[in-house]
Parts: C-alpha cells; sequence; structure tokens
C-alpha cells in the first residue's frame, strides 16, 4: 500500500513515530532528562569560553601583552561580527581600543 503522507498507525491508534514506548523515543526522552538541566549551565561555559577568546584576539588593543598577536591578528576579521556584543558584555559602552575596531 502507498504512504500519502499519513502517520503510520498500529491497531490501537498509536502513533509509532513519537511513541515513547519505543526504544528512540525513551532514549530522547531518558537524554533530556539527563541534560535538560544543565543545558544553561553549559551554554554559559560556553559564553564564557567566547569571552576569554575575544579577550586573547582583542586584548593587545586593550593593552594586555599577547606574545602571539602576529597570529591572533589574523583572526580579528572573523571575530568582528561579535565584537560589539562583547565588549558591551564585557562592560565598555565604547571600545577603548587603538587598532581601528570601532564599533559604535
Amino acid at each position: 500500500m502507498p504512504d500519502h503522507g499519513h502517520e503510520h498507525h498500529d491497531r490501537g491508534g498509536r502513533d509509532h513515530q513519537h511513541d515513547p514506548a519505543r526504544p528512540g523515543g525513551f532514549l530522547a526522552g531518558l537524554k533530556e532528562f539527563y541534560y535538560g538541566p544543565y543545558r544553561r549551565t553549559m551554554a554559559r561555559a560556553a559564553r564564557d569560553q567566547d569571552d576569554l577568546f575575544m579577550l586573547y584576539v582583542c586584548g593587545e588593543a586593550l593593552g594586555v601583552p599577547n606574545p602571539a598577536s602576529y597570529y591572533t591578528m589574523e583572526l580579528l576579521p572573523l571575530v568582528l561580527e561579535e565584537f560589539h556584543d562583547w565588549h558591551t558584555r564585557m562592560g565598555m559602552e565604547k571600545w577603548p581600543g587603538d587598532i581601528g575596531l570601532s564599533c559604535c
């Protein structure tokens, strides 16, 4: 019998694709049960890691010595999209740096 876009049900009328009794549905629910409470913590840790990376890339403009400044200057074009959000999140209304990164 051809499938015409209808959901597949058994004789009891249960939907097989979203049935929590099926192994895939149970595993998805179990994963959400364990990972759900930590989702915010992991997002905050990722944001903190991104902030540290931005400080490392843009830090020399703030007067923080950077022994790898030659290499981090190559990364500036990649972080320019997130630059304004980062420096306002760090508490700087306007960028005080002197390397020509002006967004405000």
